[in-house]
């Protein structure tokens, strides 16, 4: 019997290692199938979900804003800029050339993705610790300028990735090529080439020469740091990076890099930035308030009058002491902002002192206390007896130190009595004057101390103008604007209207007060303001002269001019009448040149002639000066104020040239004949020299004039002729 064959050994098993290894293998090629068939179908959606090339190529990279003056001119372009779009065969070659060496020297043979790019990146990433070179291809940061953000995210990351595989997949290299050149930002506002190169070189970019076209795309990397406008001689540097990256990749040859002159390459002079931005800085925030649209791009109309704006710059540039900055603003009858200065140099300080700055408007502050007293009853010939007076400890005091007993609210007003100011205060009640400011559009803090009635209370330059201006309007309150308005792709999406149903005061309180205001101007402090028309304003100056003021309005238009240090510093020999009052004329004479001439509803009429309430009134003095500290706080009442130390342009102080405060404040410059002394009588003839009337009259009769004396009519001709004695 045959014998059964043994069993066969036990086969052998693979090690289990191995079996594992396999089965990783085969999961992870699963996997890789499964992931690029996700990708793929990806891809496929994402394409299909891509806008048209003609619809890329009309769509904006954010928001551009034009500003227009009144008259249309464009004056500002804000946001970003785009030139003409420029087609791929109208694209210098030497501007390609530059972008691809660059920023993608295998544009042409991948993807949309380059994997040895990115793996170049990572391995910097390890080698140096921190990103230093990215892997990005030009396709993807065309995806991620169009439809993604920069942030570094890895979610980012691979969106920017499966786009860019989409626009590959849907467009031509020289179209995404295209598309990139014409909207990827070069820093300063501009987006795509030709803006780029009209910005920096003033030409289109289809004249670029290689130098140039080196320039724009070394900019990519880093707008702001290698801008031209920032600095040309990195602009520069980078450039040459560019050439000789364009070498490597034989774009140009040896030669031609040589032969490149980087360092005579001519650059377009940044526009400089003058007084049309404080104007535009304060206007075009209002947008946010005034319309919803945020994409489209915007056309803004404006009030800005650019031959106004240049006489004021001219006016604050001419008349601002040395050492000192100067603020105007200027506002028609309906609100309208005509011009706007903030300081005496944009480019060094963009502080907008016109609107920004509030400082202590001295005596201008008077506006309100006589406006509330006009309103309580009281009329312009209403006697008042300018006396010695204390309130709750506090003891104002004229600059004379005197006293000039009965007089009428138009002789106070006319010559700034403060104790007549104090006294009206208390009589209306200093809540109420506070009310009257608040009222008329004054939007800082208003104490009601007694000292408030001289303006210790610190204000905007444009809320003054405002009230004067409303004073000026016959009562009805002026708001100011500086937008008229605004259109995108050819719709009006906002359009201003004028409010003039809302009454501050009544007709006749405006009228009376612009009596006032205007023998300010005629024999008061502010004839330094006369411009051969009527006007109607008032001085402000504060203590040790730190600020001027003057504010008037004639012919339906208002201007405030404020001078002063930012840090406060007193200035020598500044005064509302004097640097304020000069630039206001110089501005007013051209801005109101070609308006008719308004006369007032009430003619001027002359304070009192018999009396000199305040002799040194004349001369300048501050009006809170010798009653308030530094600091604007009541001196203790009784206690005689320390003497201010003269101080020059800059603050530093100077020795005296004589004791007699007559001439410490100028007298020394008049004619011996003309110096006042403690005789001299405000006379008819006085008022003759001030009018510029020079002819000889006979002394009048020494009692007071009737109290219903006829109005005496403004001359035909006003004297512009400044007083040989400096005015406050």
């Amino acid at each position: 019997m045959a014998r059964s064959s043994a069993p066969s050994p036990r086969s052998k098993r693979a090690p289990a290692w191995r079996r594992w290894t396999v089965f990783v293998l085969q999961i992870g090629a699963g996997l890789a199938v499964l992931a690029a068939a996700v990708l793929a179908i990806t891809v496929y959606v994402s394409e299909g979900q891509l806008p048209t090339f003609d619809a890329l190529k009309s769509s904006p990279n954010g928001q551009m804003i034009r500003v227009h003056a009144a008259d249309g001119t464009v004056i500002v372009s804000m946001g970003p800029s785009f030139g003409e779009w420029l087609p791929y065969d109208r694209i210098p070659r030497v501007m390609r050339d530059a972008m691809i060496s660059v920023e993608d020297r295998r544009f042409r043979s991948h993807i949309g993705v380059d994997p040895i790019g990115m793996v170049r990146s990572v391995q910097v990433r390890f080698e140096r610790g921190h990103w230093r070179q990215g892997g990005s291809t030009i396709t993807q940061q065309l995806a991620r300028n169009i439809f993604l953000n920069s942030n570094k995210q890895w979610g980012r990351k691979v969106r920017e990735g499966i786009i860019a595989l989409a626009l590959e997949r849907k467009f031509s290299k020289d179209e995404v090529l295209e598309l990139y050149l014409n909207k990827v930002y070069f820093g300063g506002g501009a987006y795509g080439i030709d803006a780029a190169s009209r910005k920096f070189f003033g030409h289109g970019a289809d004249h670029l020469s290689l130098t140039e076209a080196a320039v724009i795309a070394g900019l990519v990397k880093a707008p702001s740091n290698y801008s031209p406008t920032a600095d040309i001689e990195a602009a520069r540097g980078r450039a040459g990076v560019v050439l000789k990256l364009m070498q490597e990749t034989g774009a140009i040859s040896q030669s031609e890099a040589d032969e490149a002159q980087i360092d005579k390459v001519a650059f377009v002079p940044e526009a400089r930035q003058n007084s049309v931005r404080y104007f535009t800085d304060w206007a075009l925030p209002q947008l946010e308030m005034l319309i919803d649209e945020t994409q489209r791009p915007l056309e803004v109309w404006t009030t800005l009058d650019l031959n106004m704006q240049r006489a004021a710059d001219a006016a604050i540039q001419q008349n601002a002491p040395r050492g000192a900055q100067g603020a105007l603003v200027a506002i028609d009858r309906d609100g309208a902002v005509r011009a706007m200065v903030g300081g005496t140099d944009y480019v060094s300080s963009i502080y907008n002192r016109a609107t920004q700055a509030v400082r202590q408007p001295g005596s201008a502050f008077k506006l309100f206390v006589y406006l509330a007293a006009l309103e309580a009853g009281h009329k312009p010939e209403d006697s008042i007896v300018d006396e010695p007076v204390t309130i709750d400890g506090w003891s104002p005091r004229n600059d004379s130190r005197r006293n000039s007993g009965a007089v009428s609210l138009r002789t106070a007003f006319a010559y700034s009595l403060n104790t007549v100011a104090a006294k009206l205060g208390q009589e209306v009640g200093f809540a109420t004057v506070a009310d009257m400011a608040r009222r008329f559009g004054i939007t800082t803090k208003v104490n009601v101390h007694p000292s408030m009635v001289l303006g210790t209370s610190e204000v905007r330059l444009i809320d003054m103008t405002r009230a004067f201006a409303s004073v000026g309007n016959k009562g009805v309150a002026v708001t100011p604007y500086g937008i008229t308005k605004v259109t995108a792709s050819g719709e009006t999406i906002y359009a201003q209207s004028v409010d003039t149903s809302h009454v501050l005061v009544a007709p006749y309180v405006a009228a009376e007060m612009t009596d006032l205001l205007q023998t300010t101007v005629n024999t008061g402090t502010g004839k330094a303001a006369q411009i051969g028309r009527p006007v109607a304003g008032k001085t402000g100056t504060t203590t040790s002269s730190k600020d001027g003021w003057f504010l008037g309005f004639s012919s339906g238009l208002t201007t405030g001019v404020w001078m002063g240090r930012d840090d406060a510093k007193p200035i020598a020999g500044l005064h509302g009448g004097t640097a304020p009052a000069k630039a206001f004329a110089a501005f007013m004479r051209s801005a109101v040149a070609r308006r008719p001439v308004e006369q007032f509803d009430t003619k001027v009429t002359l304070p009192e002639f018999q009396l000199e309430p305040d002799q040194e009134s004349y001369f300048g003095e501050a009006d809170n000066g010798l009653f308030v500290d530094e600091n604007g706080n009541p001196v203790e009442s009784g206690r005689a104020p320390q003497a201010e130390q003269q101080v020059d342009a800059d603050g530093n102080p100077i020795a005296p040239r004589s004791a007699d405060p007559r001439i410490a404040r100028g007298a020394e410059q008049q004619p011996a004949q003309e110096r006042p002394d403690d005789t001299q009588k405000l006379d008819q003839g006085w008022l003759d020299h001030v009018l510029g009337r020079d002819a000889p009259r006979p002394a009048p009769a020494p009692t007071r004039a009737p109290r219903d004396r006829p109005a005496i009519t403004p001359p035909d001709r006003y004297d512009d002729r400044q007083d040989s004695r400096p005015t406050q």
